[in-house]
């Protein structure tokens, strides 16, 4: 139904599945539990994270939404489960000294001309120069890159399709990418006969980090998304406009972006003003 109905993703089918089958290791049969089987989730939810359990409620409501839409049940032992309430925490990102630092390791490499550091430095380009998730990086087929146009085409979340511009440093970077790639594959990164994985996106990224002197906690492609969208929000970018580039359904999900740029705003505040020399001093 998530995949026919609503287009959820892979990614999507996969995550309701861990945690659908989580819950079924604590209660057993979760198509016949009682509501009674299903309090005593708590107990068994007691160490995981407030995301984590309202995740897991989630997952249950709309399965057993689908089971009494299909007659296959004639209640919701759900209804009485109490999602806690979980704060978004603040996305993380890199400061603009560390994207240098980044950019001029990879491009330093890129220098070299060897294949593995030319498509790094394109794959780093489009992930901090477009925005785009892992997953639809990995995955983009090569005919997805304009030979005129500064767009691509890229099918995000729920297969939507969405038109995302290149930079004039990525648009160059992926032209050298495309020099020293053959074509014999329909996917622009590709690798064994498919394309590279996620995981081996995120090694990349972690290795290069090092090799560029910063930590490697703090890099990863997601990490890289929300430098790009929180550096365009600092650069004055209207909040629609993020959303369309980001592929955000809802606006609210953008919205996450304006309260990082207000706790950096508070931060400079609270270093730089006057006020707050003379507080430490007192």
């Amino acid at each position: 139904m998530l995949a026919a109905e609503r287009g959820a993703a892979a990614n999507t089918l996969a995550a309701y599945r861990r945690d659908l089958e989580a819950c079924q290791e604590l209660v057993g049969d979760l198509l016949n539990a009682t509501p009674e089987q299903l309090g005593t989730l708590a107990h068994g939810w007691i160490n995981l994270a407030p995301a984590t359990v309202a995740r897991r409620i989630s997952a249950l409501r709309q399965f057993y939404g689908f089971a009494q839409d299909e007659g296959l049940r004639g209640d919701d032992p759900s209804a009485l489960l109490v999602r806690p309430q979980a704060r978004r925490p603040l996305p993380k990102i890199l400061s603009h000294a560390e994207i240098a630092a980044l950019f001029h390791q990879a491009e330093t490499e890129a220098h070299s001309g060897k294949r593995a550091s030319v498509r790094l430095l394109a794959l780093l380009e489009l992930l901090y120069g477009s925005g785009l998730r892992a997953t639809e990086l990995v995955s983009l087929p090569r005919m997805a890159v304009p030979r005129d146009a500064p767009l691509l085409t890229v099918t995000g979340k729920g297969g939507k399709d969405r038109m995302v511009p290149i930079s004039r440093r990525a648009s160059l970077a992926l032209g050298r990418w495309l020099a020293v790639e053959p074509g014999t594959s329909p996917f622009l990164f590709p690798s064994r006969g498919s394309h590279i994985s996620r995981i081996r996106l995120y090694q990349m990224l972690k290795e290069l980090a090092v090799r560029a002197d910063l930590d490697p906690g703090k890099v990863s492609p997601h990490v890289l998304r929300h430098a790009f969208a929180t550096h365009l929000l600092e650069g004055g970018a209207d909040l629609r406009v993020l959303q369309t580039l980001l592929g955000h359904a809802d606006i609210a999900t953008t919205q996450i972006y304006t309260h990082v740029d207000a706790a950096r705003l508070v931060a400079l505040v609270n270093a730089r003003h006057p006020l707050a020399a003379r507080h430490s001093a007192s």
